[in-house]
């Protein structure tokens, strides 16, 4: 008998199998488990665990009913009750709960095995024998012997999990940052199209381009968001003579790297985000564009028509946002971004230079169906998209200046209806009064519109199907001298098909089809093709 326990006191898996049996289940609920695959998990877990048990002594029990938590109708009642009252090696914590229904932690097992211990010590100084029976014994020293196998398998398991956190923490790149990055390689063509506003479309070439981004995310306190991004871009979209069907990925066809993306985004309030935003902002940062397929050039639609309502890009720069939710089907967006905010000569400035200012209500009026109520103010913030007199192309020459100088007054209508779960119906309305205040004063009316249709998880989870059909801005009426309003009407033909090859890598084959670009019915059609392909780490 003397042999045996001195045997069992340095094999204290046997201590730590009972104490496991309680501490790890009780109250009725299935014991809480972990991944061991999932070491990340596991580390969170303890250090707040440990934190509370360093600060909260464990007491000894002499009965499971001094344990608040612990009822006669929990599973694991009679097994808990056993371990208290026979062996006494249990304990609780100061406010006589038991905490069965979670892990079990380091500094738990270290104090509830060194009570066992204690408890083994006594029963052999003491040889009460009524405590512990031959038969206990035996039943203990089999058990040991039957799972010595899985026994050591965990104690090989938790060995290399130790040295997996281990290693993870000492590579990690940052305990508040992460660090996330996106290549789009783009190959594009005229693939139809002779000559626009008299002009031979000479360039036909095959291209391929590239976008790359270099991400840092950062949270201070787990709800807001610091986000710095470095880009360097030299895609171009092809040149037909108008800006029509332009590519929304494009950028300054140069490889140099600058940081595109700088903004720290927080709550105020429970119910209000707020963004501060240093460089390069877009509407998307500050409100919602109610598009399906609004994915920044790397996913969804190909063109900056197709990506949203085309009024959203006469906000742009550095600024403020705030969106304050009045419930979840309700949410007010305001947002001030100037375009000039770093220059200090005259004309310039935040207040003084360019500038987009944004209202919008954003309305859910079921979990299908939003829709969003936009209005903008701008000052010399041109459409990005549309014809050559939507985008004030030729007004700086007709105000004979080197940048045209005016303001807009947009108003848009956008909504998206998930008809069923794999069917999106969406589409908007905009409509832009922008008033010429240089030489050769007067105001122009503009519209657009675009109705789209999207496939979520066509053919595969993660895929997505669309189809864009609209009217790019166009001019239907204006007082500027010099500058007439579109005659006729050009209609934007857009379908891809977003493919998910893997969790890091997609594809998407589009095709644009321009009719009578820059709204002329002496243009001829325009088709341009593109291959998209979108690499994520």
């Amino acid at each position: 008998m003397q042999k045996l326990w001195k045997y069992l006191l340095v094999n204290p898996v046997i201590c730590s199998i009972m104490l496991f049996s309680g501490a790890a289940t009780f109250a009725g609920e299935t014991p809480v488990t972990t991944d061991i695959n999932e070491p990340s998990k596991i580390a969170s877990t303890d250090v707040d665990f440990d934190k509370t048990t360093q600060n909260e002594v464990m007491s000894q029990v002499t009965s499971v009913s001094q344990f608040s938590d612990v009822q006669p109708t929990d599973w694991a009642f009679q097994a808990l009750q056993s371990l208290v009252e026979r062996y006494g090696c249990i304990a609780g914590y100061p406010n006589g709960t038991y905490r069965g229904n979670r892990a079990l932690t380091r500094y738990e097992f270290a104090a509830g095995l060194n009570a066992c211990l204690d408890r083994v010590n006594e029963l052999i100084a003491t040889a009460t024998a009524e405590l512990v029976t031959k038969e206990d014994l035996a039943t203990l020293q089999r058990l040991q012997e039957e799972f010595s196998a899985e026994l050591a398998t965990l104690r090989g398991r938790v060995d290399a999990l130790e040295a997996r956190t281990s290693e993870l923490e000492a590579n990690q790149f940052s305990t508040t940052s992460k660090l996330q990055g996106q290549v789009v390689a783009v190959v594009s063509d005229v693939l139809s199209g002779n000559q626009v506003n008299g002009n031979e479309i000479v360039d036909k070439n095959t291209t391929l381009g590239v976008r790359a981004r270099v991400e840092f995310v950062t949270s201070f306190t787990g709800q807001d968001t610091l986000f710095t991004r470095i880009q360097a871009n030299n895609i171009l979209s092809p040149d037909i003579g108008t800006p029509e069907g332009n590519l929304f990925f494009a950028g300054d066809g140069t490889t140099n790297a600058a940081i595109d993306t700088l903004y720290y985004k927080f709550p105020l309030g429970a119910n209000t985000q707020v963004i501060a935003i240093a460089n390069a902002g877009a509407a998307d940062d500050v409100t919602s564009t109610v598009n399906i397929f609004d994915g920044d050039g790397a996913f969804g639609a190909l063109t900056t028509f197709g990506t949203r309502n085309p009024i959203y890009n006469q906000i742009s720069g550095t600024g403020l946002g705030v969106t304050h939710e009045f419930g979840d089907r309700l949410a007010l967006s305001l947002g001030y971004l100037s375009g000039t905010a770093n220059d200090p000569t005259p004309q310039n400035g935040i207040f003084n230079g360019s500038y987009g200012a944004l209202a919008q209500l954003t309305v859910k009026p079921s979990d299908r169906i939003t829709v969003g109520l936009t209005y903008i103010n701008a000052y010399r913030q041109p459409l990005l998209t549309g014809s050559n007199a939507a985008t004030f192309q030729d007004l700086a020459a007709l105000q004979g200046l080197n940048e045209a100088v005016f303001s807009s007054n947009s108003y848009g209508l956008q909504a998206s209806v998930g008809i069923t779960d794999n069917i999106v119906l969406g589409g908007w309305a905009g409509y832009t009064n922008s008033r010429s205040l240089a030489g050769g004063r007067g105001d122009v009316d503009i519209w657009n519109y675009a109705v789209t249709l999207g496939f979520p998880d066509l053919g595969k989870q993660g895929n997505l199907a669309g189809i864009i059909v609209g009217m790019e801005p166009k001019v239907t009426s204006s007082s500027i001298a010099g500058l007439d309003r579109d005659q006729n009407t050009s209609y934007h033909v857009e379908a891809f098909y977003q493919y998910k090859l893997s969790d890091n890598i997609t594809i998407t084959p589009g095709v644009v089809w321009l009719t009578s670009p820059d709204h002329n019915n002496d243009n001829s059609d325009v088709v341009i093709g593109a291959l998209r392909t979108t690499f994520s780490f």
